[in-house]
Order: structure tokens, then sequence, then C-alpha cells
């Protein structure tokens, strides 16, 4: 192979590692706009209703999700405090798996979707994949 070629075949490999990392990263704001959306309206419901979510100890838990939601999306946005954005999803990942097994043996009542699809379910789905796909980027980053 020519090195015309080889430069092309370069560019042409490189190009489609930075198109797939901005794909990761464009799924990843939109799994935070979700979240954010989500646990947002559950805390205003808490707020206004005192039932909007379960509690853990006196603090309500979509508070505490919410929070967890901001600070990884803060430590996304700013590329910054990896370790932040993992305690952060790691702590809600680990509620979100929590609640969902106590809804699945029927100890706990996550609050639902108007489809009735329990939301401590989209959590974990969420939580899971900003986990999954944040080691990507970084391990991807190791590479370049």
């Amino acid at each position: 192979m020519d090195k015309n070629a080889q430069h092309v075949r370069w560019f042409m490999l490189n190009r489609k590692v930075s198109s797939t990392i901005v794909g990761i990263h464009v799924l990843l704001i939109t799994l935070f706009v979700i979240g954010i959306y989500g646990a947002l309206n559950l805390v205003l419901e808490e707020i206004k209703t005192g039932n909007g979510c379960p509690k853990i100890g006196f603090i309500p838990a979509c508070l505490i999700i919410l929070f967890c939601f901001l600070i990884s999306f803060i430590s996304h946005v700013l590329k910054k405090w990896n370790v932040v954005y993992f305690i952060g999803t790691g702590v809600a990942f680990t509620i979100a798996l929590y609640a969902t097994t106590m809804q699945v043996i029927g100890k706990v009542e996550c609050p639902k979707l108007d489809s009735g699809l329990p939301m401590c379910y989209i959590s974990l789905f969420l939580f899971s994949s900003l986990i999954i796909l944040k080691t990507v980027l970084l391990k991807n980053d190791l590479k370049n």
C-alpha cells in the first residue's frame, strides 16, 4: 500500500472513530436530559403532595436521584472529575437496583408512568447505560 493510500485509510478510520465518539456523547446527553426531566418531575410532585416518591430515611429517593443525575451531568459536560461521575451514577444505580428488586418482589411501590411502567426500571436502565457509555469513552481516550 502506498503512502497516500495509508493516509486515506488512517483518516477514514479516525473519522469513523470520531463519529462514534460524537454519537456516544450525544446519546449520553440525551439520557441525561431524559433522566433529569423525569427526576425533576418526581421531585416537584414530592414538593406538591409529599407523596411523589419513596423515602430513604426521610429523604425522597427522587431527590437523591436528581442530585446524582446533575453532578454526573456536570462532570461529563466539563470533562472533569470522572470519579465524581462514577460516584454519582454508582450511587443512583445502586438505589435503582435496590428499588427495582424491591418492586419485583412486591416490597416497594415505585412511581409509575401513565403506561404502568415503574420508573425505577427506567432509572436502572438509564444509570446502567450512563456507566457503560462513559466507560467506553474513557477506554477510547486511553487508546488514542
